[in-house]
């Protein structure tokens, strides 16, 4: 029998389970970029701290994002950065690995967490520390069938995403294994793209959500 696991801080209902990842964002570029993200109906947007100037980013997208709307941090590897991203009101905290510092920190600050595994075994190790939901990490690797082999054995309402590789070209593919939740990087946003064009692939990106998931991503 499966033992249960318990969040420190459960994984929000989401009307669509979307993760727009602005790697290399500019704190310029922010206000236009995230707005334009939320605008589309993205509700969890994270900007990895090897981004410029992560902080001021964060800041600017938390002033600017309705209730409900989650903004954080990705690539958090340090209790120092948990905090740092606890002073600039990120409530979202996505990392590469496991650290149970960090998860334990992140939990006490009443963050939403999400840290990258690609085995059972670190899967178990995430859900133990507390994790709100796994990354899959990366997805493109493991595809759907591996994802679907590693769910088979976890907590049937453990939230899986998927992150790495991954557009919503593989919306559908995924579906059918039971995974509603993505982290879009590269397909939503690259260093130097306009706003307009982050807002109008930010777009599409939801309409291909709705088609797969239909009433469920309301």
């Amino acid at each position: 029998m499966t033992p249960s696991f318990t969040p420190s801080v459960p994984w929000p209902n989401l009307k669509r389970a979307l993760v727009a990842i602005l790697r290399g964002l500019k704190p310029q570029e922010a206000e236009a970029v995230v707005g334009g993200l939320i605008d589309a109906g993205f509700e969890a947007i994270e900007i990895p701290l090897n981004s410029p100037e992560p902080f001021r980013s964060i800041e600017t997208a938390v002033k600017l994002a309705p209730a409900g709307v989650l903004i954080g941090a990705g690539t958090v590897l340090s209790t120092q950065a948990v905090d740092a991203l606890n002073a600039a009101g990120g409530r979202l905290l996505v990392s590469p690995n496991i650290d149970a510092a960090v998860l334990r920190r992140a939990g006490e600050h009443g963050m939403v967490t999400m840290p990258g595994c690609f085995t059972p075994t670190e899967a178990f190790q995430a859900l133990a520390a507390g994790a709100s939901a796994l990354k899959f990490f990366p997805a493109s690797t493991l595809g759907p069938s591996g994802v679907s082999a590693i769910r088979a054995v976890l907590p049937a309402d453990a939230t899986v995403g998927v992150v790495g590789g991954v557009s919503d070209a593989d919306f559908e593919a995924f579906s059918k294994v039971g995974v509603r939740t993505f982290g879009l990087g590269s397909s939503l946003f690259k260093p130097g793209m306009s706003a307009a064009e982050v807002a109008s692939r930010a777009r599409s990106t939801v309409e291909a959500y709705d088609r797969v998931f239909g009433s469920a991503a309301r």
